[in-house]
């Protein structure tokens, strides 16, 4: 009989959340700590922003196989070679920057510090289902696993809010290339702390490929392309905002202060994603995504008539109420769709779908604010809204529950050794 523990910290050891919170940092610091130090060393905003969606495309490029990868190998060895590989690529950038090599230059190490990027929050997500699987009671899968959804996208908030906000103090107080070397240094200690965290053991891939895992085709399934778009959305959502709150707030004379402001969107979101697991089991996970996702829009259809820094944190507190529940649902219904033996791979390609679509946001907000001024770049949160939405509807469409038939009650939730199982969305 296998040897359950009674909770998910003591099957995965009590220092695993707090190394895996911070090993998770530098992931969410690279796309504006690249912007940031780019602007400064070669004095151009354009010039810093396609640096930016550069790094999106390496991470877009090489972040699944990073994740198909350790479904073959395990974590540890992947995640040991591309935190060695990262940590020098952000070294390089910061200081190829201000050498005299040509703005290719620039790019290319852009693109490496990108495909680099070691994947710890979707291997995060990976590893503790698996967890969940093997030393979790039956019974309590379900519950444990929503619960487990919640945290890991209150996290990712989090990170992708205090991020920018690190990279701002460390590029004010000290020099634009400081967040880059800091997201290295943090790179090579806690992405290695991660890696040969003794829960990974539980990640190595034995059981999942005790069976042949599934075609890697069964990736590009209708129902699982719908959630990586949604959640392409949402990386849309955090550049443009970000992009876009910055612009409003240099307009208001305090530009410096935009971090701060971005963060009161994730008191909302954090509070709203944690609560996740409390919602009945009747409130369908197609359902969170459509109403949450109309939160998003409706509070981003606000932005262009807030005047002041007061009311703009207003119109952020609605919207962070939208942004955590549908990221807890988008990524739930990616880890309980991913084929067998490829939740890495899925986990990898929703987590580069993220910063894909910040860093592609980013460069795109940023111009339409410099050509035309805040006002053009405050509807760009909406049009990422309406992205999230659409994917919402049509994951509706995919996922309409079948005909009743005997057996389990169709809000069930089972959790196998392997992976999840969905008996309806």
């Amino acid at each position: 009989m296998p040897d359950h523990s009674p909770t998910l910290v003591r099957a995965a050891g009590p220092s695993y959340f707090p190394i895996a919170l911070v090993a998770r940092l530098p992931y969410a610091m690279m796309v504006v700590g690249v912007l940031t130090l780019v602007v400064a060393g070669r004095d151009s905003l354009a010039f810093g922003g396609l640096n930016s969606a550069v790094v999106g495309l390496g991470a877009a490029c090489v972040g699944p196989l990073l994740g198909a990868a350790a479904d073959r190998f395990g974590q540890r060895r992947v995640l040991l070679a591309s935190g060695v590989a990262s940590t020098t690529a952000l070294g390089l950038m910061a200081w190829v920057v201000y050498s005299p090599l040509p703005g290719t230059a620039v790019l290319a190490v852009a693109f490496l510090v990108g495909a680099s990027a070691p994947q710890i929050a979707p291997m995060s997500r990976s590893r503790l289902v698996q967890i969940i699987g093997a030393r979790i009671a039956p019974d309590r899968r379900s519950r444990t696993f929503d619960a487990t959804m919640a945290y890991e996208s209150a996290a990712d908030e989090l990170v992708f809010i205090v991020g920018p906000f690190v990279v701002g103090l460390l590029g004010t107080t000290l020099d634009p290339w400081a967040p880059v070397a800091g997201a290295a240094v943090l790179t090579l200690v806690f992405v290695t702390a991660f890696a040969l965290h003794p829960s990974a053991r539980a990640a190595a891939g034995r059981d999942e490929r005790a069976a042949l895992p599934a075609p890697a085709r069964e990736i590009a399934r209708p129902a699982l392309l719908a959630v990586v778009a949604g959640i392409f959305g949402v990386g849309l959502f955090f550049g443009s905002m970000l992009t876009s709150l910055t612009s409003f707030m240099s307009d208001h004379g305090s530009t410096e202060s935009a971090g701060l402001v971005y963060g009161v969107m994730g008191v909302g979101s954090a509070a709203l994603a944690l609560g996740v697991a409390l919602f009945p089991a009747s409130f369908s996970l197609r359902a969170r995504w459509l109403v949450f996702g109309t939160t998003m829009l409706v509070g981003a259809a606000l932005l262009p008539f807030a005047s002041s820094v007061a009311s703009m944190c207003a119109v952020l507190l609605v919207i962070g109420c939208g942004i955590g529940p549908t990221m807890v649902t988008q990524y739930s219904l990616g880890a309980l769709r991913s084929p067998v033996g490829r939740s890495a791979t899925v986990m990898t390609i929703l987590g580069s779908a993220v910063i894909v679509g910040q860093s592609l946001s980013s460069a795109v907000t940023g111009n339409l604010a410099d050509r035309f001024g805040t006002d053009a770049a405050l509807v760009m949160p909406i049009v990422a809204a309406a992205v999230v939405v659409l994917a919402g509807v049509v994951n509706g469409v995919l996922s309409r529950p079948a005909p009743a038939s005997p057996g389990p009650a169709p809000s069930e939730l089972e959790i196998a050794p392997t992976r999840p199982v969905l008996t309806s969305n």
